[in-house]
């Protein structure tokens, strides 16, 4: 596209901007940045089927070299490594973390390099077999997408959260051709306090992205099951107790995840955690072929009961010759993938969980229904089960059970099994609430100082920057100045406040105006009344590194409407608490 259509279409834009209300300008916008996503989200899945198909299964497979892929992992990581480093200056933020830092701390602003950065660092990732999923690197794509829209045209704080989350919703409809799930992702993981009125743009994206998906992507890229036994209301017991293991396993893989990519991102050393990390997971992968890649073939062969697709490539082929040798193979599989994902993301690769969460869900469900077969419990449906469980461990890991019902849902082709569906995925997202109120993004997102919140008001205090209100006007007072030099001081001073200090401005007291005037006016007192006799102790103390609930909750308790900060002990300056209700008005204002 040359310059001069980019510029008709921008043109055509504002002019359609100009002719249109807020509203309908809003709906002309979602279809835009629905339409970008999806496109985004076809062109991530087609590069990775490009690399696979005719570079991996068209030329290296052609040839005898049988174990030669086992370090591709390690190239298209160190590729990716190197793009971020050179390209984009290590400013590449990954995952819904950051999507949810920008809404609640960057005015819903996202880089304008986020748009493609993720499109290239996770197709190479994947593509050479990275142990990742590609839909978190296209839902921080479609929310760049609708970010930067939304800032190209002045939209509003509101329209252009809105619209960050119509790129998530278009890009997730995209990836699986399930507009349904677009929406309840981008309204259950993204919008957590957004009103009905976002329904509409998010429809209409998600809408748009699935129907750009379904026009250019075939059915053998996209995941996608045919139900073969319809639901049987006799096994509901057995997936209840389906429910109870995939949310142990969510438990599991949260936390084993999470452990495994903060050890290896701790590493100093980049070269070192790439070496050490693509090593172990070229092993991994000659062990247990199936954790190469996104994994969406192996689920395919599970749910088509294909198991020998499982360990065709393996090194441990030939100990697998019966039904238990087989279950103890793919649950062990099942509970290395949370450790392939781990060093996959920790080491610099770019990915996400999603797919990981259905891998993991197809391969607790096929071994709980295999393993009930085995003692005998005839014509249990395995396939189903299998994709149920899909279900449950998403539900689970993304504390999203709606996105998860609908999902499987859709990609199953309709809702013969939603009774189970939502069965296990209750049972799973109630257990992991239990033990973690917060999915492992919210928990991130408090590491990095920011909350996000159904709570309409400690939403809103989550987005005031308490360091950026701190008052430094103030004239601070030597702890041995005589009250002659306290009175030049409040002559050139608009303040009623005065921080008493030490010679390394270590913070000792406040000299409140009201509380020395009688002093002020008795010449006698000047030269004998020092700094230290009339300052009081602050009633509380705000450190500067405290975050805004802590803050509000001190000034409650004190019942002052200035206190000082510090950091380290040395006095920094001082917060208003009606600064900080003001702010707080202005963006409850901005919020509506």
């Amino acid at each position: 596209m040359n310059l001069n259509k980019i510029n008709f279409i921008e043109k055509l834009i504002n002019w359609i901007h100009e002719k249109t209300s807020e509203k309908q300008f809003l709906i002309f916008s979602s279809i835009l940045v629905g339409v970008s996503a999806g496109l985004a989200a076809v062109i991530l899945k087609l590069f990775v089927f490009f690399i696979r198909q005719y570079f991996l299964e068209d030329y290296l497979f052609r040839f005898d070299y049988k174990y030669l892929y086992l370090v591709l992992p390690l190239i298209g990581i160190g590729i990716a490594i190197l793009i971020v480093k050179y390209f984009f200056k290590n400013q590449l933020s990954r995952g819904n973390t950051s999507i949810l830092f920008s809404i609640a701390k960057r005015s819903s602003f996202l880089p304008f390099h986020q748009m493609y950065s993720h499109v290239i660092t996770s197709g190479l990732t994947i593509g050479f077999g990275g142990s990742a999923g590609l839909e978190s690197p296209i839902v921080s794509t479609g929310s760049a997408i609708g970010s930067n829209f939304a800032r190209t045209y002045k939209l509003s704080y509101k329209e252009r959260t809105l619209l960050l989350a119509a790129g998530a919703a278009g890009g997730i409809a995209g990836a699986f051709n399930a507009p349904i799930a677009g929406v309840l992702f981008a309204l259950e993981v993204i919008l957590i306090d957004m009103s009905i009125g976002a329904f509409i743009p998010l429809l209409i994206a998600a809408a748009s992205g699935a129907l750009l998906s379904k026009i250019i992507l075939d059915e053998s890229i996209l995941l996608f099951f045919k139900l073969k036994q319809p639901f049987d209301y006799h096994y509901l017991f057995f997936y209840i107790l389906l429910g109870l293991l995939a949310g142990i396993v969510s438990l599991y893989y949260v936390n084993f995840f999470d452990k495994v990519e903060t050890k290896f991102a701790k590493i100093k050393s980049r070269f070192t955690k790439w070496l050490i990390g693509g090593i172990t997971l070229a092993f991994l992968f000659a062990l247990f072929p199936s954790l190469f890649g996104e994994g969406y073939e192996s689920i395919k062969s599970l749910s088509e009961f294909k198991t020998e697709d499982l360990f065709k490539n393996s090194l441990l082929a030939n100990f697998i010759n019966d039904k238990w040798t087989l279950l103890i193979f793919i649950t062990i599989t099942l509970l290395l993938k949370a450790v392939a994902t781990g060093i996959t993301l920790g080491i610099g690769g770019n990915g996400g969980n999603f797919a990981p969460s259905l891998f993991v869900g197809a391969y607790l469900g096929f071994v709980f229904s295999y393993f009930l077969n085995v003692l005998g419990f005839d014509n249990i449906p395995v396939s189903n089960f299998t994709i149920v469980a899909m279900a449950g461990i998403l539900s689970g890991v993304f504390h999203a059970p709606l996105t998860g019902i609908f999902l499987i849902a859709e990609i199953t082709g309709g809702y013969e099994l939603i009774i189970p569906l939502m069965v296990v995925s209750s049972i799973s997202y109630v257990i992991v609430k239990y033990f973690h109120p917060e999915s492992l993004d919210v928990k991130r997102l408090k590491e990095k100082g920011a909350i996000v919140s159904d709570n309409k008001d400690t939403s809103i205090l989550s987005k005031i920057d308490a360091k950026a209100m701190i008052e430094t006007d103030f004239s601070t007072i030597h702890f041995k100045a005589n009250l002659r030099d306290i009175v030049e001081s409040i002559k050139h001073s608009k303040r009623n406040i005065f921080p008493v200090v030490k010679k390394n401005n270590k913070l000792l007291g406040i000299i409140y105006l009201d509380n020395i005037r009688e002093e002020m006016f008795n010449p006698d007192l000047y030269d004998k009344i020092t700094a230290r006799e009339l300052m009081r102790k602050p009633a509380m103390i705000i450190d500067v590194n405290e975050d805004i609930f802590l803050i509000m909750k001190k000034f409650e308790e004190s019942g002052q409407w200035n206190l000082p900060v510090i950091d380290e002990g040395i006095y920094v300056g001082f917060l208003s608490k009606s600064s900080i209700l003001d702010m707080y008005r202005h963006e409850l204002l901005v919020s509506v």
